[in-house]
């Protein structure tokens, strides 16, 4: 298990906090612990990172549910690894430095990219045994000419239109609106000699093909974090995250609940009344032997423990394989099975003590149904 400090105790906050509480308490950490109000302590550079840490986590919903039901080690699990640096802090809640210093400075800091999602759709049998899948994404990247700036040169001015505000406010009467720059798109700089490769966005847009790791036992609705791979940041700012929701395709023979595997698997009406061993398929194309107990009924429910699927997350167990038996009863019959059905169903007659020849003629198939169908 992780060692590591539980994020609600960090932020000084309850468990069921709202959101806007966590940002608060979140705040006040940062506007406290800040490096530039005290330089030189290394304590308070740690507490900074991790109440950045603990924020980051419990204000996403996403993140914070994984915490709330499998804690640090599931975040692991998720490819969480948090920040690396106080330029990835500053990247990411540049809006809540902004606010808590009022600088233009903050706003003109590099800042994060846009996170992306992407639906992934697998296999039954992918998601039982788990799969390394390729996908492509659009996303925009880095200009490699210009490192991200939009300049050639590297060298900003002040953007003459919005004077380095990053918005034009313009009133009307008793009222006043706030729109961002359009010539310098909210940065409050302005390359005068723009990038010509990417005419002095700083980014481009491309495909990217990623290999994604997907673990064994996901179902539909399980989400994957990969960290960075989303869009990059505008004037050089680091990527944002890549959630990849998975998507589990239907299977006809197997169907899944919870964590354990089903299988709706026929036998004969003899084996369902005699018992015995008998072969059923598995999720991944093989073969096992499972043993059928004597007077086994319609729905009978044969129980391999641990062959199921697996958690994912690695705090529960692996599901077992659960084969739910269907006993057939054969449509052409010959003469000779005629006869001997009749010869049994006389005899179950003279178990319950009823004459052989009391309403045979009315009730001999109903008998016969309910011996093998239960």
């Amino acid at each position: 298990m992780s060692s590591k400090a539980d994020y609600y105790s960090i932020l000084g906050v309850a468990r069921d906090a709202e959101p806007e509480a966590i940002k608060k308490a979140y705040r006040a950490m940062a506007l406290k612990y800040h490096p530039d109000r005290n330089q030189g302590d290394a304590q308070a550079e740690d507490r900074f990172k991790e109440a950045a840490e603990a924020y980051e986590v419990l204000s996403d919903p996403e993140k914070r549910s994984l915490y709330d039901q499998y804690g640090h080690d599931g975040l692991k699990r998720h490819g969480f690894q948090g920040f690396q640096g106080f330029g990835d802090i500053f990247s990411s809640f540049g809006d809540i430095f902004s606010d808590i210093f009022g600088g233009q400075n903050a706003r003109r800091g590099p800042k994060k990219g846009r996170d992306l999602g992407v639906e992934l759709h697998i296999d039954f049998v992918e998601s039982y045994t788990g799969v390394e899948k390729e996908i492509t994404i659009p996303r925009e990247e880095h200009c490699d000419s210009c490192n991200g700036t939009g300049s050639r040169s590297g060298i900003f001015q002040i953007c003459p239109q919005c004077g380095g505000a990053g918005q034009i406010v313009q009133s009307r009467g008793f009222f006043s609106m706030a729109t961002t720059c359009s010539k310098c798109h909210g940065s409050g700089e302005w390359a005068s000699d723009p990038c010509p490769e990417c005419r002095g966005q700083g980014r481009i847009r491309r495909q990217k093909t990623l290999a994604v790791k997907v673990p064994a036992g996901v179902n539909t609705g399980f989400r994957l974090l990969l960290r960075g791979q989303g869009e990059a940041g505008p004037k050089g700012g680091q990527n944002g995250d890549l959630y990849v929701e998975v998507a589990v395709r239907r299977q006809d023979s197997f169907s899944r609940e919870k964590n354990h595997l089903i299988l709706e698997h026929k036998i004969d009406m003899v084996t369902a009344a005699l018992g015995g061993e008998v072969e059923a398929p598995t999720v991944t194309g093989g073969l096992t032997t499972i043993k059928v107990p004597a007077g086994s009924q319609n729905g009978k429910l044969i129980r391999l423990t641990g062959q199921g699927f697996k958690d994912p997350s690695g705090y529960r167990q692996t599901g077992d394989f659960i084969v739910a038996l269907t006993v057939t009863i054969p449509k052409d019959l010959t003469e000779r099975q005629k006869e001997l059905l009749m010869e049994f169903g006389e005899i179950e007659r003279e178990k319950k003590g009823q004459s052989p020849l009391r309403g045979w003629t009315r009730k001999v198939g109903k008998k016969i149904k309910n011996v093998f169908n239960g």
